[in-house]
């Protein structure tokens, strides 16, 4: 007789690319299934865990992190292991995988910008925002990049959360950053900037921005940073003032810009102007470089599906700058052998299932959780019932499931074919080591933690260990 799939005798193998908050919180879910027993092996690229929780928040907002203690007891499961360093598509491909795992789970995000699509925007100075932050996150990929902060004046196109970390990073004393656990590289070059203004674009108005109340509130607490919001930026239309009517983050984010807007700027410090109505229609250079970005006012028109849409007036003006961040959206980018929808920028899937994107025909026992299922929404709590509809949907998939061999069950073949490949990959115990020296290093200066920010430093780490 077969034995039943999730039983002690044959306990479910699955495999989970990424290791950010969807990933971990699918884990979570499968963990959580009383009769089921599971074995979960989680493929990470880089050697730290946790995803855009390490890499993506910002450094001044500390209590977000606290987060990574689910992770940590996620990760202490016996029957969790953790294969950091190893990446997916070169390292290992889907057909070393597919026949060592029962089912296998994507959460890799949306790892790539979306471009603003208009001339110059390939400048030297123009870059996506989510470098930047990667950059002062100490992410390892971005480490030794440098940004000319000698510019008085920055614009940032975008007006969700990231455009506002970025902004806020840009004009935040020094000082205050010290504290945090940013980048020792971007500590350093930020003592050194000269940057005074930071120009927030927004191409709708500010009844229709994504950001939040706290990010918002944060811009006028900020020492020696005045927040500038131009009378004309505030007139809403019909529309817009019906909005504020049913939805609360945006009356309490034009109570805020109002509040801002009546306060007497001191001349002598740094400024954040927030614009409205607005889109960059080119961004203009000269040496290769940026030196200005020419804006295009628009209008609101309501469209059919109840919808605002921004649409351009044909009144343009430039503002000068040597440096512009775009954050206007993000999308996923191709694995090797996982069916991918070039459309919508995320894993061909229905409902976590992932599907071949011409056919529309189910990929058996292969899902997708986060970013990659849905594309870039919501925050970092949101990819829990996400990812607990997504593990859902493979349960309900356990009946069929075709099992993998007898042959390919033992643990070890993972690690052997790593070994085999002459691959550094971390466990999760070496994550914990890594993760100790950090803080240690930051309690020696009165921070929560100094951060690797390359590879071969921790794999050096390790080694002295």
């Amino acid at each position: 007789m077969e034995e039943k799939v999730g039983t002690e005798a044959r306990p479910l193998r699955v495999a989970i690319i990424g290791a950010g908050p969807a990933a971990y919180y699918a884990a979570e879910a499968l963990f959580k299934q009383a009769e089921l027993v599971c074995k979960i092996d989680m493929f990470n690229r880089l050697p730290t865990p946790f995803g855009l929780v390490r890499e993506g928040v910002a450094p001044d907002h500390e209590s977000i992190k606290a987060v990574t203690r689910i992770y940590d007891r996620i990760s202490a499961n016996p029957n969790f292991r953790y294969f950091g360093n190893v990446t997916f598509g070169t390292d290992v491909t889907h057909e070393d995988l597919r026949p060592l795992y029962d089912q296998i789970i994507y959460g890799v995000g949306a790892q790539s910008d979306r471009k603003m699509g208009i001339p110059g925007e390939d400048l030297e100075g123009s870059y996506p925002a989510t470098i930047f932050v990667g950059w002062y996150n100490g992410r390892p990929d971005y480490c030794d990049l440098k940004f000319d902060l000698s510019q008085e004046r920055v614009i940032v196109v975008g007006n969700g959360n990231v455009a506002m970390d970025v902004t806020r990073i840009l004009v935040t004393p020094p000082d205050e950053l010290a504290k945090t656990d940013i980048a020792d590289h971007a500590l350093e070059a930020l003592r050194q900037s000269k940057v005074r203004e930071v120009v927030m674009l927004g191409r709708r108005g500010p009844a229709q921005a994504a950001f939040t109340n706290p990010e918002l509130k944060e811009f006028g607490e900020i020492e020696g940073v005045d927040p500038i919001v131009g009378p004309a930026d505030l007139e809403l239309d019909e529309s817009s003032l019906a909005t504020l009517e049913s939805d609360k983050t945006a009356r309490k984010n034009v109570e805020l810009l109002r509040a801002y807007a009546t306060r007497t700027a001191n001349p002598d410090h740094s400024r954040i102007v927030m614009r409205y109505l607005v889109s960059p229609v080119e961004v203009i250079g000269e040496d290769g470089k940026v030196t200005a970005v020419k804006i295009e006012k628009n209008r609101l028109e309501l469209q059919s599906n109840g919808s605002l849409r921004a649409v351009g007036t044909g009144e343009f003006e430039t503002l000068e700058a040597g440096l512009i961040f775009r954050s206007v959206g993000y999308r996923g980018v191709p694995l090797q052998g996982v069916p991918f929808d070039e459309s919508t920028g995320t894993i061909a899937n229905v409902a976590g299932r992932i599907i071949h994107a011409s056919t529309g025909d189910l990929v058996p026992g292969e899902y997708v959780v986060g970013w990659a299922k849905r594309g870039p929404s919501g925050i970092i709590g949101t990819n829990k019932p996400d990812s607990v509809a997504t593990v859902a949907a493979m349960l309900e998939d356990l009946a069929g499931l075709s099992p993998i061999a007898d042959d390919k069950r033992d643990l070890s073949l993972v690690e052997n074919l790593l070994k085999e490949r002459n691959l550094k990959y971390i466990t999760y115990e070496d994550w914990l080591k890594l993760n100790k020296i950090e803080v240690s290093r930051g309690a020696e200066q009165g921070r929560s933690r100094v951060k690797f920010t390359r590879v071969s430093d921790m794999l050096e780490a390790l080694t002295q260990n």
